[in-house]
């Protein structure tokens, strides 16, 4: 590639920003890095009517907090700007107009109620996709079918009108996708799509085109939903001139529902339990709260590499990737053309990936934190030990308090499966003598643990497998977890005697035969 790489993420602040559409940013971004090119935000704001405000902020937090910040964007201005197309709005006009000098495209004066009746007549001859194309213009009101002068009159007298794109009737337009190879259609099949709206704001198909072009993009990446619009898009290319420097396409395949049929939407989320949006998002109208990636727990990095294996694969069987690891192996050669099924559940393996490599000096500040707001001291170098000892069986970071509740609050209930298996008259003979040669120690470590208990089980005449799941329980409350010795060592020998001695107490009346 000779030309410098410039692609762009251009969401509308309709809303909060899907994760489909981070996916869409992410693969923007990775093909930038990979290719030593440019990553460009621009905000596609020229639906003033559905225009949400907060959400150009929370498409700009979301970015910023995934760690894919752009290298140009409304905060962070190029030479190229200004990234927001309302801002823009005076020269989108000016290549409208010259399209209508040129014949490319037509003022059309339709009202809303001549469009319908249009539709309707179409329905009536069975038509299956009414729209206004090549052959219908011819019977509409337009500056093709009405003279030069009351094209002018009604301009002049300020009344309503849009500009639309005049297709040819019979041509073919071709597209090489860099996803889908050579896409052709036949301009007979599109139809004269409005260009310039009649508030002065251009639609997202000459704003779009008209700002890739001054922008210098290299490439579109988008969702694949705006593959037929693509054709418009080629012809405006051509009409303007452009056709050189018009920019590759790659058009990204759908992120499907879980069951795979459809498109993932908000409600399969709400409906199954897991957020589509990458941060929490409150709804400005309404004040209902959208559960968002980061608040659920999910690290960022966790996130990127869930995302990126939608739709893309590196070619052989590794899947963990940190963002640097993806920058330097993605290509969009190995995007794939089929929708790709969301998984939730993978989700929480990369997360679980991601947790594990994080330093335990983290997670043990992490928790320290979680139990000084419950008033339990800790001292630092315990809480990593801890830390390590059970970041093994969380997913999030929350889990930590859960997985180590066992080593600051002794278990009031008890496994009922174990008990009701395991704590046998032989097994708690055994705990007992175990908690009696424990009173007696300041520390333990594993090791000297471990030859307590084996001293007593020999002394006792009892194998190791009669007892081991007694003697967590008792200490735990739980039947599995981290390391027993590791926790054993990590509590001290009075409070596994203590606990020892509660459990047997408590659990008197349930001591199998």
């Amino acid at each position: 590639m000779s030309q410098k790489v410039r692609v762009r993420f251009a969401p509308s602040p309709t809303g909060p920003l899907h994760i489909g559409g981070v996916r869409t940013a992410l693969f923007n971004y990775l093909f930038a890095k990979k290719n030593g090119g440019e990553f460009i935000l621009r905000i596609e704001d020229t639906d003033q009517t559905r225009y949400v405000p907060g959400a150009e902020d929370y498409i700009m937090e979301s970015l910023e907090w995934l760690g894919i910040s752009p290298d140009e964007s409304p905060k962070n201005p190029g030479s190229c700007g200004p990234y927001r197309q309302s801002e823009r709005k005076a020269m989108y006009m000016e290549y409208a107009q010259r399209l209508v000098d040129e014949g490319k495209a037509y003022y059309a004066f339709d009202t809303p109620e001549e469009l319908e009746a249009m539709r309707e007549r179409l329905k009536a001859a069975r038509v299956v996709s009414p729209q206004y194309n090549s052959v219908v213009r011819e019977q509409m009101v337009n500056s093709l079918t009405l003279p030069e002068d009351e094209v002018k009159r009604r301009i002049e007298s300020g009344e309503p009108y849009v500009i639309r794109l005049k297709v040819p009737r019979k041509e073919e337009i071709r597209m090489d996708d860099m996803v889908r190879g050579w896409v052709k259609v036949n301009s007979f099949d599109i139809d004269d799509k409005v260009i310039m709206k009649g508030d002065g704001m251009p639609t997202y198909h000459l704003a779009n085109v008209v700002d890739d072009h001054l922008m210098g993009i290299t490439h579109v990446i988008r969702g694949e939903e705006w593959l037929p619009s693509a054709p418009c898009h080629v012809l405006l290319y051509k009409f303007l001139g452009w056709e050189d420097t018009m920019p590759r396409f790659a058009h990204l395949p759908l992120i499907l529902k879980p069951n795979g049929n459809g498109k993932l939407s908000k409600r399969d989320g709400d409906k199954l339990g897991f957020p589509v949006f990458p941060l929490e998002w409150k709804n400005p109208e309404s004040g209902e709260i959208a559960s968002g990636y980061r608040e659920e727990g999910y690290l960022p990095e966790a996130v990127l590499n869930f995302l990126a294996f939608l739709g893309w694969s590196p070619g052989d069987n590794r899947e963990v990737f940190n963002l640097a690891e993806l920058e330097e192996t993605f290509t969009i050669e190995r995007v794939g053309k089929a929708g790709t099924k969301f998984d939730i559940d993978k989700a929480k393996w990369y997360n679980q990936q991601y947790l594990r490599e994080r330093p335990d000096s983290e997670l043990a500040a992490y928790l320290l934190n979680e139990l000084k707001e419950k008033n339990i001291d800790c001292e630092e170098p315990t809480a990593e030990k801890i830390c390590s000892l059970v970041k093994e069986r969380a997913v999030f970071l929350k889990d930590l308090s859960k997985e180590t509740e066992a080593f600051f609050v002794a278990p009031s209930v008890y496994d009922e499966k174990v008990t009701r298996k395991k704590w046998t008259a032989e097994a708690v003979g055994v705990l007992e003598a175990f908690a009696e040669r424990l009173k007696g120690l300041e520390s333990m470590n594993e090791d000297e643990a471990k030859a307590i208990l084996m001293e007593t089980l020999e002394a006792q005449g009892v194998k190791m497998g009669k007892v081991m799941q007694a003697l967590r329980v008792s200490v735990t409350g739980q039947g599995s977890g981290a390391d027993l010795m590791s926790v054993l060592s990590i509590l001290g020998p009075q409070e596994v005697a203590s606990r020892i001695g509660l459990a047997v107490e408590r659990l008197a009346d349930q001591v199998q035969a």
